[in-house]
């Protein structure tokens, strides 16, 4: 048993457990900072904000399918556990590390001090405290634990002492990491094959069935398994938003997002369906835009790692619990080679509606209009992202514009979106590049959402985190726009304007004067060039583009 400061069996275990980055507002643990320097390689990032840190953390978690970690004092820990809402909202293995209360001065009026772990308890599956330095080896353990195993999700600790002083203090300690829990999933949960068969005889039975793979296939590195099994039945794939890069959007089976933020023709396909599976997918009122595609009472199958998923929001012809690749390597072991025949009438009727859906909107993805159309960006974007890029999306509009007109094209290609929280794609688009440094990394947000976190361009500059931020500049959060007129019975003042537009900015202009590399994007036919001058430039870049306030992503068809 060696004796060690706290400080010193948290950086050697952070560093056990693979960590490379830390995302912080300062100063919180500081002893452990000085180890981290001595003891290992890991980058400790002084950021502007809280929400910032945790946002970066989730970028990097959901990216790399790996812990990340965050961390803030006392009086900076509201702020983070706002920011964990949308990690715990998406699943993403986040730790938090704060300071906390000592009891030796508890309800003595201390500077800065209330009690924080309430505001963290809606946010994490373990919200727990470190009083003694001893209890850091296990509760580290047990941090990591949680954080990845069944759906994955954040975790807080909060270290005694308003900056994390406990870490000073002596242990003996046979220090030791548990690599299983370094990386999403620990475990894979194999089906009962019963359960298995049913969900085939199911699937096999319908004569319009189609897949909706959500998030749980990402988790589990599944998507190969998941097309594989989509070509061998022959049934066409709808995704969540989280699900999104599950297939690529080129595939001749897949129809794209379906519920809120979505594709006009993944939910004209779902609602026909006679058979919904769901793999990975909570079914909530995302991906099934308010349980309305498809309606309550129509038959599903589904499949997750958490039972209490199971059967939440539609009654289940099948519902099998495992690990998604376990479960669709199972499914594709029973499945009969060439059962897609007898679906070929239901996959014309499918092309024919993606066929409509193309033809509804060619206009505009391809519009020379100016200002630019955001569909023209995101059809810009198809064509041109990197075969290996990370594309990571903001909420509001640009979830929409990207999540509806946006197509992967690649299985190498990954998508990362806002799970709720608008102003997380820049920050996360950062964490993204940290886990990623060797692969582009592409942001979609909106002008709205980018002021939210533009301190931390400074940030990017500082570390050298290359990232490319694409931002719809069109002066304003104009997904208001039709909330207003509804609220002013039908067509809103000019006046009423003054709620949701902003002044005009250059963010391009903005961008150099903080050492990052800014382009001015004002002509459709402009943003190509720009996008290859951003990615060969290895820097960090704001791509601004000028677009047209009055354009508002279509309307989920239900």
């Amino acid at each position: 048993m060696a004796k060690l400061t706290g400080a010193q069996a948290l950086a050697q275990m952070l560093d056990g457990y693979g960590i490379t980055h830390i995302f912080m507002v300062p100063a919180i643990l500081r002893r452990t900072m000085a180890e981290l320097e001595s003891r290992t390689s890991i980058k400790r990032l002084h950021v502007h904000g809280e929400a910032s840190a945790a946002y970066m953390a989730d970028g990097y978690a959901r990216a790399a399918r790996r812990p990340a970690i965050c961390m803030a004092q006392v009086i900076g820990a509201h702020n983070l556990a706002a920011g964990l809402r949308d990690a715990y909202l998406a699943h993403a293995p986040v730790i938090a590390m704060t300071g906390g209360r000592d009891a030796a001065t508890k309800f003595r009026k201390v500077y800065q001090e209330v009690d924080d772990i309430p505001s963290f308890e809606s946010v994490t599956k373990l919200n727990a405290t470190i009083d003694d330095a001893r209890r850091i080896p296990d509760m580290l353990r047990q941090a990591f634990r949680a954080a990845v195993s069944g759906t994955p999700g954040p975790v807080h600790l909060q270290f005694r002492g308003n900056e994390g002083q406990v870490d000073q203090e002596e242990l003996d300690a046979d220090l030791y990491v548990e690599p299983e829990f370094a990386a999403v999933p620990p475990f894979r949960p194999r089906p009962d094959p019963q359960a298995v068969k049913q969900a085939l005889q199911a699937l096999q039975a319908a004569e319009r069935p189609v897949i909706v793979a959500g998030g749980g296939v990402c988790a589990s590195g599944a998507a190969a398994e998941l097309v594989a099994l989509a070509e061998k039945l022959g049934i066409p794939v709808a995704t969540s938003l989280n699900g999104k890069d599950t297939i690529p959007g080129t595939h001749e089976l897949s129809v794209g997002v379906v519920g809120t933020y979505s594709r006009g023709a993944a939910n004209r396909v779902v609602k026909e369906a006679d058979l919904v599976c769901y793999i990975g997918s909570e079914t909530g009122s995302m991906t099934t835009a308010f349980w309305q595609v498809p309606k309550f009472g129509t038959p599903a199958v589904q499949i997750d790692i958490n039972p209490e998923s199971l059967g939440r929001n539609y009654k289940l012809q099948a519902s099998v619990l495992a690990d998604a690749k376990m479960a669709l390597l199972a499914l594709l072991d029973l499945a009969e080679a060439g059962s897609a025949a007898r679906l070929k009438d239901w996959i014309a009727h499918v092309a024919r509606t993606k066929g409509e859906w193309r033809a509804e909107y060619d206009g505009l993805l391809r519009s020379d209009a100016m200002p630019i159309r955001p569909e023209r960006i995101c059809d810009e974007l198809t064509r041109h992202m990197p075969d290996d890029a990370v594309v990571v999306v903001d909420t509001g509009h640009g979830g929409m514009w990207m999540g509806g007109m946006f197509d992967l094209r690649s299985p190498r290609q990954s998508y990362i979106r806002s799970a709720g929280h608008l102003g997380w794609a820049f920050p996360a688009g950062l964490g993204a590049k940290c886990a990623h440094p060797d692969r582009p990394v592409v942001t979609f947000t909106g002008d709205a959402g980018f002021w939210y976190h533009i301190a931390e361009i400074e940030t990017a500059v500082r570390w050298g985190i290359n990232s490319v931020t694409v931002v719809n500049n069109n002066r304003s959060g104009n997904q208001s726009m039709r909330g207003f007129d509804r609220a002013y019975g039908g067509k809103q003042t000019d006046k009423a304007r003054e709620l949701w537009t902003f002044t005009e900015v250059n963010f391009a202009r903005l961008a150099e004067n903080m050492g990052a590399l800014g382009l001015r994007v004002e002509k459709p036919a402009d943003f190509a060039p720009a996008l290859e001058k951003a990615l060969a430039a290895n820097r960090p870049v704001i791509i601004d583009c000028v677009t047209d306030l009055e354009a508002v992503a279509p309307a989920a068809i239900i």
